[in-house]
């Protein structure tokens, strides 16, 4: 599966930035309020998270592989091989 690099962009900063700041958000709101299932919910997040995180760390592996093997390749995408 290819991904031009703008997807990729902006998954890693769902990943490094967007993802763990509501997860922090969720965790500090839901014991200051009382709010359902907050360890679940931050849990959960978290889980995807880091699972985008590893998904994103091959992709970039494989793109800086493909790209030190093959220079006149010159594509705005990235591979996601899993």
């Amino acid at each position: 599966m290819r991904m031009k690099n703008e997807t990729y962009d902006i998954l890693k900063y769902v990943a490094q930035i967007l993802l763990p700041a509501i997860a922090t958000l969720y965790f500090a709101v839901a014991n200051i309020w009382g709010l359902p299932y907050g360890e679940q919910i931050v849990g959960t997040i978290t889980a995807i998270d880091a699972f985008l995180g590893v998904c994103l760390g091959i992709s970039s592996d494989n793109y800086h592989k493909n790209k030190n093997n093959d220079n006149s390749h010159n594509d705005s995408s990235i591979n996601l091989m899993l």
